[in-house]
C-alpha cells in the first residue's frame, strides 16, 4: 500500500509540474489577439516605469522576501493502527498454517506462525518449534519457553507485551517418520529458511518493532547480513534489513543464546544477561523488582 501511494504522489507531481510549465509557456507566449502597442505607447509606459522604480543607493543589494511555508507535523513513525496490524498477522497466520512450500509442511502436527503484541516494542525470534510447540502450535511453550519467560520477566516485560516467534514455522525433525518421539528436534536447514524467509519478514515488518532479539545463532545469521558467528555477532546493534519487504522505520537487531543453549550451558547465562540489558538500557527498562 505504501508503495502504490508513493507512486501516486509521483504521478501527481509530475502532473503539477507539468502544468505549470504549461502555464509559464502561456504567459511568455505573445497572445495572438492581444492588440499591438503603437511606439507612443511603449515610451509612455516606459517612462511610467522609471518614475514608479524606487532608486537604490550605490552599494546596496536588493531584498526581496518569499513567503515561507508552514511547517508541516513530522508523519508518525508507524502510520499502522492495531487493528490493521492485526489483521494482517492473523491473515498472514492462515497462509502459514496451510503452506507446504518445503517437505515440512508435510510432517508437521500444527505450523507456529508466532504470537504477541502486534504492537511490541521488542520481538524476539528463535530458530524453529520444537515437540511441544509441534503439538500446540504457539512459540516457546517447552522447557526453552519457560527459561525465555523468566527472561522476558527479569527484563521488565510480560510475555504478553512482546511478540514471539521463529524463523522456520513448522517443525524440522531429525527422524520426521516418528514425530511421537522426543529429541527428535534439529535446526532447520538453508532450504527450509528459504521458504519460510518472507514470513518473519513480513511479521518484522507489521509489528515494526523498535528491537528484534534473534536467539541463538541460527535466527541471527538468517538475519543479519554477513553474519559470520553468534560469537562475532553479540554484544552490538545491528541495522536490520529485510530481503522481500520494506521497513516502515528502522530496526535494530541483537543477538544472544537461545534459551535452549542456556539450558544445556548455564554458563552463558551471563552474557545472555549482558545482552539483554544492552536493550533495557534503550527502552529505559529497569527490570524485575527483587
Amino acid at each position: 500500500m505504501a508503495d502504490s501511494l508513493r507512486g501516486l504522489a509521483g504521478d501527481f507531481k509530475r502532473f503539477l509540474a507539468a502544468q505549470e510549465e504549461e502555464e509559464l509557456l502561456d504567459i511568455s507566449r505573445p497572445r495572438e489577439d492581444a492588440p499591438a502597442l503603437s511606439p507612443a505607447a511603449l515610451h509612455q509606459a516606459g517612462a511610467f516605469a522609471a518614475q514608479a522604480a524606487p532608486k537604490m543607493a550605490e552599494n546596496s543589494t536588493l531584498k526581496v522576501d518569499f513567503p515561507r511555508a508552514q511547517p508541516q507535523p513530522a508523519p508518525e513513525e508507524n502510520p499502522v493502527n492495531k487493528t490493521d496490524k492485526t489483521r494482517a498477522l492473523a491473515d498472514l497466520a492462515e497462509v502459514i498454517k496451510t503452506c507446504t512450500r518445503c517437505p515440512l509442511g508435510a510432517t508437521r502436527l500444527n505450523a507456529v506462525p508466532g504470537e504477541g503484541n502486534v504492537n511490541a516494542d521488542v520481538m524476539f525470534v528463535g530458530e524453529g518449534p520444537g515437540f511441544d510447540e509441534d503439538r500446540q502450535g504457539r512459540p516457546f511453550v517447552g522447557r526453552a519457553g519457560q527459561l525465555l519467560d523468566k527472561m522476558i520477566l527479569a527484563m521488565g516485560l510480560a510475555r504478553e507485551k512482546v511478540f514471539i516467534a521463529n524463523i522456520a514455522k513448522c517443525h524440522p525433525m531429525v527422524d520426521p517418520l516418528h514425530p511421537e518421539k522426543h529429541g527428535n528436534d534439529r535446526a532447520p536447514n538453508a532450504q527450509e529458511i528459504a521458504c519460510c524467509r518472507k514470513y518473519i519478514e513480513q511479521q518484522i515488518a507489521i509489528v515494526c518493532p523498535k528491537y528484534v532479539i534473534a536467539l541463538g545463532g541460527v535466527a541471527a545469521k538468517a538475519l543479519i547480513s554477513d553474519a559470520a558467528s553468534l560469537g562475532a555477532l553479540r554484544g552490538k546493534f545491528h541495522n536490520l534489513h529485510l530481503d522481500s519487504v520494506q521497513l516502515p522505520k528502522p530496526v535494530q537487531i541483537i543477538a544472544t543464546y537461545h534459551p535452549a543453549a542456556l539450558l544445556r550451558n548455564p554458563n552463558w547465562k551471563k552474557d545472555a544477561w549482558q545482552d539483554l540489558q544492552m536493550v533495557m538500557d534503550q527502552l529505559g527498562l529497569k527490570g524485575a523488582r527483587k
